[in-house]
């Protein structure tokens, strides 16, 4: 956690701001407590986004969408304004690295976690889907170790499988590359199988330590997610095998 900058919020709502988790390209996210004690993670959307009304119809979908979920396996939201002045969330603090920091930081996770990480997210990805919603934005960063197992965050772009609605205008990411689906890509229809195939790279990346589709540039990673076998490397055994399966194109 990062010291408040002299040029951040100390308050969002009832909630006092106690330093800086993170931040992305949607928003910062803040350590927060309320009047009663609760420690609670606020996510605040970068201002400009604020004057966006295609990107607050999105910001409403994350908060709607993470209200459905709750559960077990996600960040519940206990409280949001997507129609203040800057709209915020503030979900459940989960206590723990996001999978990119923890390989980062120590290396790939040993086939029983990763075989463990699996099954967490595969449960998380099914209550998802049971409510009719895809995540679309399944990738390491959006992924929280926790004691009491992994939790999938960020539903920023979650959008209903029968739904028409299309946020990808200019500027407005519909997914993250090397992680997202071909038929994301091709902006062909996306079904639960695009987090079946997204979930497959979380797992190649949690256990070799590098993403399936490496590449230095946007367009190189969609390119070889489109038209390139994953690169594997170490991967073997069943586990191999269920990562295989989830990154099989023709299953899309």
């Amino acid at each position: 956690m990062q010291p408040l900058g002299v040029d951040e919020p100390t308050a969002v709502g009832p909630y006092r701001l106690l330093g800086r988790l993170g931040s992305g390209g949607m928003g910062r996210v803040y350590l927060g407590r309320s009047a009663g004690g609760r420690t609670v993670a606020v996510k605040i959307v970068h201002p400009h986004f604020a004057l966006d009304e295609e990107f607050r119809a999105r910001f409403r979908r994350e908060v709607d969408a993470a209200r459905r979920v709750g559960g077990a396996w996600t960040a519940p939201v206990l409280d949001a304004d997507p129609e203040a002045a800057v709209p915020w969330v503030a979900t459940g603090y989960a206590a723990g690295p996001s999978l990119t920091a923890a390989v980062t930081d120590g290396g790939p996770l040993p086939e029983h976690s990763v075989r463990v990480l699996g099954a967490g997210l595969a449960e998380a990805l099914a209550a998802v889907h049971e409510l009719g919603l895809v995540h679309r934005d399944v990738k390491p960063s959006n992924v929280l170790l926790t004691v009491d197992g992994p939790l999938l965050i960020d539903f920023g772009i979650a959008r209903a499988t029968d739904g028409t609605a299309s946020l990808t205008s200019t500027g407005v990411s519909i997914g993250s590359p090397g992680y997202m689906s071909p038929e994301q890509i091709l902006s062909k229809g996306v079904s639960g199988a695009a987090d079946v195939f997204s979930l497959g790279a979380v797992l190649a990346f949690a256990a070799t330590g590098t993403p399936p589709f490496p590449g230095d540039s946007s367009a190189s990673l969609l390119y070889k997610v489109v038209h390139e076998e994953p690169e594997l490397g170490s991967l073997s055994g069943e586990l191999r095998d269920v990562v295989a399966a989830c990154l099989d194109k023709s299953a899309q």
